[in-house]
């Protein structure tokens, strides 16, 4: 017997008994200690099984309203960004939106990650507590702040930081990395 249809049995039995219980339970409520308690038998028979959960975070629906961290900056905007070929984005959980996209194994190092929601708003506060020198970007979203080779900014309500990963001098990124924020931001 496979697991599923023991799962299966055991659903119909808890679900008979549950309902067994509750329908006793009740009929006693009624009684007084002068007469007898009443009995009652009830059968359930259930004729399908629960819906199974999805067995991978791919197969879970994004919450509704959720960003997608790959569509704020694309492709070839990292790459632009990084100034050399990376990977496929790869996105991270649907509950904490992110999309990472990386340099190729045979080189150069570089690597562009995008964090949305409140997984952005939770780097920016480590980063403040660790205080790390931001200046604040005009015009980007409802607020923006820079830090070496990290951009955030807030708009509508929603977080995002975007990360460059690359060893180069992080003023000469500065700019480049505010034109790829504004434009995120106004994809949102």
């Amino acid at each position: 017997m496979n697991s599923r249809s023991v799962r299966a049995r055991l659903f119909r039995w808890a679900t008979a008994l549950s309902l067994t219980t509750g329908a006793l339970a009740t009929a006693a409520c009624g009684a007084s200690a002068a007469s007898p308690a009443p009995t009652a038998t009830v059968t359930v028979t259930v004729t399908e099984e629960p819906a199974a959960a999805p067995s991978t975070p791919d197969a879970a629906a994004a919450p509704a309203g959720a960003v997608n961290a790959c569509e704020l900056v694309t492709h070839e905007e990292a790459e632009k960004l990084a100034g050399t070929p990376l990977n496929d984005g790869i996105a991270g959980d649907p509950s904490t939106p992110s999309c990472t996209y990386t340099g190729p194994t045979t080189g150069p190092t570089a690597q562009v990650e995008v964090y949305a929601g409140d997984g952005a708003k939770k780097i920016l506060d480590i980063d403040r507590s660790l205080k790390h020198k931001f200046t604040e970007v005009p015009g980007v979203g409802d607020e923006a702040h820079y830090e070496d080779n990290m951009i955030f900014f807030l708009k509508s309500g929603t977080w995002v930081g975007i990360r460059l990963v690359l060893l180069t001098d992080p003023a000469a990124n500065k700019k480049p990395m505010e034109e790829l924020a504004a434009k995120a931001a106004a994809r949102l």
